[in-house]
């Protein structure tokens, strides 16, 4: 599975359980972190949980496990590495607080098949 099948893959489990303004961000090359970022905001902790849980049991299904998590200890944030692609999962004040999408306003914003847009 190429980093963009699972930036599409991604999207897709996000948004069958409901994330919120989920965004996909190619970083062309401007970091050695990730190639893509996707960002998406939970209305709760419990969803926050079963957005963390969905993305990785389903990617891992793909073949394509976490190389790395952080933060779901935390209500407001979680970070799953799938190697070149990122998954931020927030909470909708902590989005707001670190601002990934104005820090990298001037990646360019891929093109995701979604559900339910906002």
């Amino acid at each position: 599975m190429t980093d963009l099948e699972k930036v599409h893959k991604l999207a897709k489990i996000l948004d069958m359980k409901r994330a919120r303004n989920i965004i996909a961000l190619d970083l062309g090359g401007a970091t050695i972190i990730a190639d893509y970022f996707v960002i998406c905001s939970a209305g709760s902790p419990a969803q926050m949980h079963a957005l963390y849980e969905a993305a990785t049991e389903e990617m891992a299904k793909e073949g394509a496990a976490p190389v790395r998590t952080e933060g779901m200890k935390n209500p407001d944030w979680a970070l799953i590495d799938f190697g070149g692609v990122m998954l931020h999962i927030f909470s909708t004040q902590m989005r707001d607080f670190y601002g990934l999408d104005n820090l990298w306003a001037d990646a360019q914003k891929i093109e995701l098949e979604l559900i339910d847009e906002n």
